[in-house]
C-alpha cells in the first residue's frame, strides 16, 4: 500500500511560510563589485635595507672554528653570520595592497607597507608593473600616498565611513600572504573602535578575514564604495582570528589631501593624558557612574592647562558629545583643526562644570612640550606604616628627568594597601586624595588622617606617564 505522499509537493520545514514567500534577508552577491572595482586594487611589493643587530661569530671568517659555530650565528652572507655580524646590511622584501584614487596614478595604502622602503613596485591586475614614488605618509595615521607614472587608470569610488552601521556587509580585496587579488567578506562588528597603540584612529572593526599582505587594501561597502583601509588584526597566532580593523576612509582621505599638498598631517591636541574610570575610581571621585575620561596629566602651557583643566577632572562630554570612556576622546579631538573652540563637560570633586578650550596641533615631539621641573630641596626619607611603603627624596635630577615638580619616590613596597593598589618601587606619588604631595612628611600626615575602608585616588608617575590608582586603607 502506498503512503499517499507526493514528493514534489513536499515543503521543507525550513522554508519561508510567510504570505510573501520572500526571505527577510537576501544573501549578497559580490561579483559586480569585484568586476567593476577590482582592477583599481593594486599589489605593492617593497624592498628595504636593514642593518643586522644580532651577534656575530667571535672568530675570523677563515677560522676553522667557524664550522662549529656557524649554526649558532647563521650561514655566511646572512644577518649575524660569520664575517658579517651586527651592523651587516641586508634586504627585506614585503608585500601589501593599495588602491587607485585618481586615473593619473595616485595610490593610497597603509604607511607601514611602504615606510623605510628604498624600492616600491606597484602591480596592476593587468600585470603591468610600475615603480612608485612615495609622495608622503603619516606613521601615526598609518596612511601613505604613492604616485606612479601612468594614465587612464581604473579608480575606486570613495564612500562615507560616517554612515557605516554595525551589521552591514563589507568586502576586502588584497594580497594575503602574497595571494594577489584575494576577495574576502564579512560584516561590520563595531565602529569608532580605538586601539591602545592608535588612539587617534576610530577604527572600523569587522570579521572580514584579513592576513599579512592585506594591509593597505580597500574595504568596500555593498555600493562598491571604499569605506576603509584594511590595516591590522588582533591575533595570538599571527593569522586571522575574527578581529580585523580598518582605518575609516573619511579619516584617511583627510590625511591624503594633506599629503598630496606635501603638508604634515595635522592632529588636534588637548595636552592631557587620560584613563578610563573604574568603579572604584568613580567612588573615590564621588561619582555615581564609572563614565568619562579621567585626566591624569596636564601638559604645562598646553590647551588643557590654558583652559584650567586639572588632574583628577573627569571629562564627560566634548563639544556636546557624551564621553563614556577614554578611548572616545582622542579621535574626536584629532580630526579638529587648530584654533577650533570646543566646550568640555567636566566633573570636578563630584560636581559638574563646563570649560572652554581651544584645540591646538599635536606637536611633532611631545617631549619638547613638557617643561623641565624646577629644582628644589629633597624630601625626607620615611616609612608610611599605614601603607607599608618606604618613600625617599625626589632629587632635582629626577624631577628634571620625569618632568615633575613635586612628589616622593617609592623606594620599597611591602604587603599591604599600597601593594594591593598596584604601587611599585620606582613610582613617584604625586597626589593622594587629590592633595599634592611635596614631601614624605606630607604623605605621612595625609595618610594618617584618611578614613578607613573608603576608596582613595592616588596619582602616580611611572616612566613617562601619570595615572590614578585606587587605595583602600584598613581599619
Amino acid at each position: 500500500m502506498g503512503l499517499g505522499l507526493s514528493i514534489g509537493a513536499m515543503t521543507p520545514a525550513w522554508a519561508d511560510s510567510g504570505a510573501s514567500g520572500q526571505a527577510l534577508v537576501g544573501l549578497p552577491d559580490f561579483t559586480p563589485i569585484v568586476k567593476q572595482y577590482g582592477p583599481a586594487v593594486v599589489n605593492i611589493s617593497t624592498t628595504e635595507t636593514r642593518v643586522a643587530r644580532g651577534a656575530a661569530s667571535p672568530f675570523p671568517p677563515n677560522s676553522p672554528l667557524n664550522q662549529f659555530f656557524a649554526p649558532f650565528f647563521g650561514a655566511p652572507g646572512q644577518p649575524g653570520a660569520p664575517g658579517g655580524g651586527a651592523g651587516q646590511k641586508y634586504q627585506v622584501q614585503s608585500l601589501g595592497s593599495g588602491f587607485v584614487v585618481s586615473s593619473d596614478g595616485y595610490i593610497v595604502t597603509a604607511a607601514h607597507v611602504v615606510k623605510g622602503a628604498q624600492k616600491i613596485i606597484v602591480s596592476l591586475t593587468n600585470h603591468h608593473q610600475y615603480a612608485a614614488h612615495l609622495v608622503g605618509l603619516s606613521a601615526r595615521m598609518d596612511v601613505a600616498l604613492l604616485k606612479i607614472d601612468a594614465k587612464n587608470l581604473p579608480v575606486v569610488q570613495i564612500g562615507d565611513s560616517s554612515k557605516l552601521e554595525v551589521g552591514q556587509w563589507v568586502l576586502a580585496v588584497g594580497s594575503p600572504f602574497g595571494f594577489e587579488n584575494s576577495v574576502t567578506q564579512g560584516v561590520v562588528s563595531a565602529t569608532s573602535r580605538p586601539l591602545p597603540d592608535d588612539p587617534y584612529i576610530p577604527f572600523v572593526q569587522t570579521d572580514v578575514p584579513i592576513n599579512p599582505g592585506n594591509s593597505g587594501g580597500p574595504l568596500f561597502n555593498m555600493r562598491g564604495q571604499v569605506i576603509g583601509i584594511n590595516d591590522q588584526i588582533y591575533t595570538n597566532s599571527g593569522g586571522y582570528m575574527g578581529l580585523s580593523f580598518s582605518i575609516p576612509i573619511n579619516v584617511a582621505m583627510d590625511a591624503v589631501k594633506q599629503l598630496k599638498l606635501h603638508q604634515k598631517v595635522h592632529f588636534g591636541w588637548l595636552g592631557v593624558m587620560i584613563q578610563d574610570v573604574s568603579m572604584d575610581l568613580a567612588k573615590s571621585f564621588h561619582m555615581k557612574e564609572p563614565v568619562g575620561a579621567l585626566v591624569s596629566q596636564v601638559v604645562p602651557d598646553g590647551p588643557a592647562a590654558k583652559a584650567g583643566l586639572r588632574p583628577g577632572d573627569v571629562i564627560v562630554s566634548f563639544n556636546g558629545q557624551a564621553i563614556y570612556n577614554s578611548g572616545q576622546l582622542p579621535p574626536l579631538v584629532g580630526v579638529l583643526p587648530a584654533g577650533f573652540k570646543a566646550k568640555l563637560g567636566v566633573i570636578r570633586d563630584g560636581k559638574p562644570m563646563s570649560l572652554n578650550i581651544v584645540v591646538e596641533s599635536l606637536p611633532g615631539n611631545l617631549e619638547n612640550t613638557v617643561e623641565s621641573a624646577a629644582s628644589g630641596g629633597p624630601a625626607q626619607e620615611g616609612e608610611v606604616k599605614r601603607l607599608n611603603v618606604q618613600v625617599g627624596p625626589l632629587t632635582a635630577e629626577a624631577r628634571k628627568q620625569l618632568h615633575v615638580n613635586t612628589g616622593v619616590l617609592v623606594l620599597g613596597v611591602g604587603v599591604g594597601p599600597a601593594a594591593e593598589a598596584g604601587i611599585r618601587p620606582g613610582d613617584v606619588i604625586l597626589q593622594a586624595a587629590q592633595q599634592q604631595i611635596t614631601s614624605a612628611a606630607d604623605l605621612q600626615k595625609l595618610v594618617a588622617a584618611l578614613p578607613a575602608g573608603q576608596p582613595i585616588p592616588v596619582l602616580v608617575r611611572r616612566g613617562e606617564g601619570s595615572f590614578y590608582l585606587v587605595l583602600s586603607l584598613p581599619h
